[in-house]
């Protein structure tokens, strides 16, 4: 407590995170056990695990994934997506995926909830009406080509005391492969 109080003062973070009161405090603290910058690895490291998990958790999103794994972009109505999706399934109907959704409108519902964990690990999403009639369109690409169907993260460096923890800050076990 003491040390912390001691360095808080100097404490300057590049950008602040959610909860930048408790980043602030936990910076100015963790050179009492830790070297410097171990908090924020250990803090990014976790936010991405979070991120990862509610995406590999929905359906939609995990599917979304899967799609932009093999391409760059994809483009079509949330009906055309639904009939993409439900192919992938091991029967070919929507019905075999638990909590596909049954009609295009939830579909694009469960696109926009998804929307902010997806641009996280790197996958744009649009919607817009084109054309004359204002048809709905959907816009998918890939900001930056990290997308992977398996959750890559890697605990990277996050020190506990003298030892590495093979499991990391969370003691997160690394993911297998999702079945397909």
């Amino acid at each position: 407590m003491a040390h912390g109080l001691r360095t808080l003062p100097r404490v300057r973070l590049d950008r602040l995170p959610r909860m930048a009161d408790f980043a602030i405090w936990a910076t100015a603290c963790e050179t009492a056990f830790w070297s410097t910058g171990t908090f924020a690895r250990c803090y990014e490291t976790n936010r991405r695990a979070s991120i990862e998990d509610v995406v590999d958790a929905d359906p939609v999103a995990a599917c979304v994934r899967e799609i932009m794994a093999e391409r760059n972009s994809w483009t079509g109505t949330a009906a055309e997506l639904l009939q993409v999706g439900a192919g992938r399934s091991s029967e070919g109907r929507a019905n075999t995926i638990t909590g596909w959704p049954r009609s295009p409108r939830e579909l694009a519902g469960r696109l926009r909830r998804a929307q902010t964990f997806l641009r996280a690990v790197g996958i744009d999403i649009a919607f817009a009406r084109e054309g004359r009639a204002g048809n709905r369109v959907i816009r998918i690409r890939v900001m930056h080509k990290t997308v992977s169907t398996v959750s890559n993260i890697r605990h990277n460096g996050c020190q506990w005391g003298s030892e590495q923890s093979p499991q990391g800050p969370t003691g997160a076990v690394p993911r297998r492969p999702l079945a397909s």
